[in-house]
């Protein structure tokens, strides 16, 4: 992996270090393992703060990332150049391939959740051409602003003596919406633009947000309480009905006797596992209402509305039908 060069003092502020590598297919398993390795050692590790790992999702993430946080600069670098991490490291070494990515970021407001898109660039500029590459950023993230599905920026400047590179960190809220942006001839256009005063650039793409580990600036509002509430209604009202109609009454309270308190739970504990995945499913499908972009706002709210509420009529209808 990528060594990091010696570090400054702290600056108060807290510190996310993002890994990005990618592992030889036949290697998963004992990268796997090897990980859970490098969880239990940087846990115990003076100013460590919290961790997250994030397996590779083909085609969109060939990429393991790994986010580590900690409370400031002084102790993410002393954990990136400890003898136990090298060793680590050293030992992995065999497993990878091509390039892989360190980046120190950062940041001093407390994690939230996010389960957007993240786009990574780590960019060298060629010396002397700093406010040129500001100037263009400023113009570049003017630009995706307008595009549907856009949800942050951050920009972190190199720091002294750790990191070279300038590293861009984009979200939105699905791949289709990333990729348009990413494909788009407007952008297309600003990259050639910026050939001019940049060395080279990395780009890697993650398939979680960034939010839950820093604030991005120029972040859109999230969905309004009463749109999500909606929604949640929709998944939780068919998953109830269902288990308690084909599981909770005829099997565990009937055949296994259960009180109805207990049974109650179980149909609780099942209902709140499906939702956990029925409900981003959801929030997907019906993302154009949950953040409408354009001129059409209102129209496009009032139409989710009634899509819901029929939705609800139908749920009703078809199983007042039951038995």
């Amino acid at each position: 992996m990528t060594p990091v060069a010696s570090a400054p003092s702290a600056s108060g502020s807290s510190v996310t270090v993002v890994t990005q590598t990618r592992v030889k297919p036949e290697f998963d398993g004992e990268f796997s393992h090897w990980q859970q390795r490098i969880n239990d050692v940087v846990e115990r590790f003076p100013g460590f703060v919290d961790r997250q790992v994030m397996p590779p999702s083909p085609p969109v993430q060939p990429d393991w990332v790994i986010v580590q946080r900690f409370t400031d600069i002084a102790a993410a670098q002393a954990w990136l150049s400890s003898p136990d991490r090298q060793g680590l490291v050293a030992h992995a070494q065999p497993w990878l391939v091509g390039h892989d990515d360190v980046h120190i970021i950062e940041d001093s407001t407390p994690p939230s959740h996010s389960s957007a898109v993240s786009f990574v660039v780590s960019t060298r500029i060629r010396p002397g051409q700093e406010n040129a590459f500001r100037d263009w950023t400023q113009r570049i993230n003017t630009a995706q602003t307008r595009y549907p599905g856009f949800q942050g920026f951050k920009l972190n400047p190199p720091i002294a003596g750790v990191q070279d590179d300038w590293v861009t960190i984009l979200q939105f809220d699905t791949d289709a919406h990333m990729n348009a942006w990413l494909t788009s001839p407007e952008r297309q256009t600003l990259l050639k633009e910026a050939e001019a005063f940049t060395v080279e650039s990395h780009m890697r793409t993650v398939r979680s947000g960034f939010e839950q580990w820093f604030q991005l600036d120029g972040a859109m509002s999230r969905a309004p309480a009463w749109k999500m509430n909606m929604l949640t209604l929709s998944a939780l009202y068919p998953v109830v009905f269902l288990f308690g109609f084909f599981v909770q009454t005829p099997i565990l309270m009937k055949l296994w006797g259960w009180p109805f308190w207990l049974a109650l739970f179980a149909g609780n504990v099942a209902g709140v596992t499906i939702l956990n995945w029925l409900v981003p499913w959801v929030g997907k499908r019906f993302a154009w209402w949950l953040q409408p972009a354009g001129m059409d706002t209102r129209k496009m709210t009032i139409i989710g509305i009634v899509a819901i509420v029929a939705l609800y009529g139908l749920f009703l209808l078809a199983f007042s039908r039951f038995p």
